[in-house]
């Protein structure tokens, strides 16, 4: 480095920003390529006590600059925010992964419990993941609150080791008591498109304390929407829901609504530029009609939405006291409903809450209800023929269509269902699921489920019992995964017996509890595995009697599953 530009740089570090805890180098376009340039970065690091937040936006850190950063950190034990975007400006791809495992090595030596992670505007793509794969497994993480990766080109194979790695963060940290608490997770522009948004949506229902989530032009159609939807549901702190410019269609903005009546907390929702169409903008509005009492924003712009079903959504919003704004420009409205929806909203007092409608597209003819549905018909085969993107790394799992070379016609095509896990399983559970654990999975359950805690062993315990069936292979393989994890929990002598049945009781609303725990919907499956439990040799025959008395309490949730209940009283009276 010329003599000037270390001067230059010396002078860019007397303007460095210190303030409450945060040393900063944010905008200061230093090109830190070897040790040497990073001297007077890691003079400013060592110096500064109490390090709490370490801002490297707008820089370029080379491999040999971040391990020397890396090294300054080990000491930094405090730090908790971590802003890094934008800091590979100028970098082949190649060199950035090894740079990210060098600066994360350096976090989890200093034993660091980050709260904050911003990677974003970092052109990554799915290597980069890697780069901090182990970062975010390890107990840096166990903390982390936010995790931003806005515009990093992680793509879907990108995706699917995100997800991985923020589930075994939750699977770590939760056998340390302190499950992983994510509460804003930001991932937009990243091609993401339907694998990797399941991947992470299987994730997030396990997490399960998301507040934000922003997952912007991705690429996700109605399957990556329906099972992030599902995944939303079990978030029920979520206030913030960014999926601009994505595609919905109908299917997706269904299950959309549906988890959105489940929700309440939620403040902003952003569905702008996704498609959902009228019959979507319909379900949507009747999810906001009936529920979302702190909804300050609704964004359902440029959604080829048509005047009847704009209507609907503005007339959805009257009891909305909170609403500061109502987007639904650039859909077909035409003059007239335009002109009707303003109508509707003055008449709640609600104008000033409308978005301009300058881009309004006009109104088209409102009998092409069944032309939407052939529309969303052809868009779902283009998906299933689609090829696969280049540099997505993986395979898709959608079966691809093939000509028969003798006819001409589709050729039949036989493809096995994607393999399963056992966080994926307890995520969303299904017999269909359970079964592809193969012969293992029963082992795999009990080994990953936490023994030692009674609340951990009754949610894993009811998600297995949820999908009982009285077909053979599902009930042989429910009862086989429960011996397992009730065998390895009452065998183990430091297990509070007492405390499983009574986090089962309430979880199954037979007994109250000041956590307002919300009650399983249908009581049949623990109903029906519980008959099989009790007889069991593991089951501690002195919890029968306290089971008895409940079973035998009047309760509307018991008396729905009459039989099960009746059988299950059959066995406890007669053991």
């Amino acid at each position: 480095m010329a003599s000037e530009d270390i001067a230059k740089l010396a002078e860019t570090l007397a303007q460095t920003q210190v303030a409450g805890g945060q040393l900063s180098f944010k905008g200061k376009s230093l090109k830190l390529n070897t040790a040497e340039d990073a001297k007077d970065v890691i003079k400013e690091i060592e110096e500064f006590d109490g390090l709490e937040a370490l801002r490297l936006e707008g820089n370029t850190v080379g491999v040999e600059a971040a391990k020397v950063i890396a090294k300054a950190l080990e000491k930094k034990s405090e730090l908790k925010r971590c802003h890094w975007s934008d800091m590979f400006t100028g970098r082949l791809r190649s060199e950035i992964p090894p740079a990210l495992i060098s600066l994360g090595e350096g976090l989890i030596t200093a034993g660091a419990q980050l709260v904050e992670l911003d990677l974003s505007d970092n052109a990554f793509g799915p290597d980069g993941v890697r780069g901090f794969e182990a970062l975010l497994k390890s107990p840096a993480c166990f903390t982390l609150h936010e995790l931003k990766l806005n515009n990093c080109g992680m793509g879907i194979g990108g995706g699917k080791i995100l997800a991985a790695a923020l589930t075994e963060c939750h699977r770590k940290s939760s056998a340390q008591g302190k499950p992983l608490a994510l509460k804003v997770f930001v991932a937009g522009r990243n091609r993401l498109e339907n694998d990797g948004a399941t991947a992470l949506a299987e994730a997030f229902g396990i997490i399960g304390t998301l507040e934000e989530v922003h997952m912007p032009q991705n690429g996700i159609n109605h399957p990556g929407v329906t099972a992030l939807a599902q995944a939303f549901a079990i978030n029920s702190l979520l206030r913030v829901i960014n999926l601009n410019d994505n595609t919905f269609t109908e299917k997706g903005a269904v299950a959309m609504a549906e988890t959105l009546k489940t929700l309440r907390q939620v403040e902003v929702i952003n569905f702008g530029d996704c498609l959902v169409r009228s019959k979507g903008a319909v379900a949507i509005a009747d999810a906001v009609r009936g529920g979302l009492p702190k909804l300050q924003e609704l964004n359902l712009s440029f959604c080829e939405i048509k005047r009847d079903a704009a209507l609907a959504v503005a007339e959805a919003v009257a009891d909305k006291t909170k609403l500061k704004k109502l987007d639904l420009n650039g859909n077909a409205l035409g003059d007239d409903g335009c002109k009707q929806l303003r109508e509707v909203l003055d008449g709640f007092h609600m104008t000033k809450m409308l978005a301009s409608l300058s881009d309004d597209e006009g109104e088209d003819d409102e009998e092409d209800d069944d032309e939407e549905e052939g529309e969303d018909e052809e868009e779902e085969e283009e998906e299933e023929e689609e090829p696969q993107q280049e540099g997505q790394g993986e395979e898709s799992t959608t079966p691809r269509k093939i000509l028969d070379p003798n006819s001409g016609e589709p050729a039949p095509v036989l493809s096995s269902p994607p393999p399963t896990d056992v966080p994926t399983f307890l995520a969303f559970p299904s017999p269909e699921k359970l079964l592809r654990l193969g012969p293992k999975g029963s082992v795999l359950i009990a080994q990953q489920t936490d023994t030692s805690d009674p609340e951990k062993v009754v949610c894993a315990f009811l998600k297995v019992a949820s999908v009982f069936k009285d077909e053979a292979s599902v009930r042989a393989a429910v009862h086989e995964a429960v011996d397992a994890l009730m065998k390895k929990a009452f065998g183990a002598s430091s297990f509070n017996s007492n405390a499983f049945l009574t986090r089962l009781l309430v979880h199954m609303g037979l007994l109250k509890s000041e956590d307002k725990i919300k009650a399983i919907p249908n009581l049949y499956g623990p109903l029906m595995v519980l008959n099989h439990v009790v007889q069991q040799d593991y089951f501690p025959k002195a919890l029968t009697p306290l089971l008895l008395a409940f079973m035998t309490k009047p309760n509307g949730a018991l008396e729905s599953c009459s039989f099960a209940r009746h059988n299950l009283l059959q066995t406890l009276y007669s053991v």
